[in-house]
């Protein structure tokens, strides 16, 4: 069985809803056997700023899929809730990214996990410190709660809980 934990994130029209839908589409899974998720964040978008709020979570799953084949699925769920990759940053309906995936360090076409900028993203590290705090992140050799910790006190209160 495979840990990983996946960031959710939707700013274009029911921003919970998408969230719930991907949740319940990640349950369906023949091939994920649990499911826990953080609370709901509202978050200032990050790079393009011209865009609605988001909202924002993270989900551990146990899965027997590798992670390339989870990515697929992935992207499956993100097309049935209408995503459309305009450009870079823009608003998106739902954006589901794999950030852990177990304790390994995986370079792939269209997949680095650890995420490679989940340590300068108060949006990710806010709810996946609700999971797992003293998760030391592979190669980067400092846990959730510290890297939290690190980023600047304007990112972080710029990350709102609200479920």
């Amino acid at each position: 069985m495979n840990r990983a934990y996946i960031a959710l994130g939707s700013n274009i029209g029911d921003k919970a809803g998408h969230l719930r839908a991907a949740i319940e589409a990640m349950r369906s899974l023949a091939t994920t056997h649990a499911l826990r998720p953080s609370s709901v964040y509202e978050t200032a978008p990050v790079g393009y700023v011209d865009q609605d709020l988001f909202y924002n979570m993270v989900v551990e799953l146990d899965t027997t899929e590798p992670a390339d084949r989870l990515l697929q699925a992935l992207q499956r769920i993100e097309q049935q809730e209408g995503r459309k990759r305009l450009f870079k940053n823009g608003p998106r309906t739902l954006d589901l990214d794999i950030i852990l995936y177990n304790d390994e360090t995986i370079q792939a076409d269209g997949l680095t996990v650890p995420h490679p900028r989940m340590q300068d993203r108060a949006f990710v590290l806010a709810p996946l410190r609700e999971l797992t705090p003293s998760y030391v992140v592979p190669g980067l050799k400092q846990t959730v709660e510290e890297l939290y910790r690190a980023l600047p006190e304007a990112e972080r209160t710029d990350v709102r809980r609200i479920e």
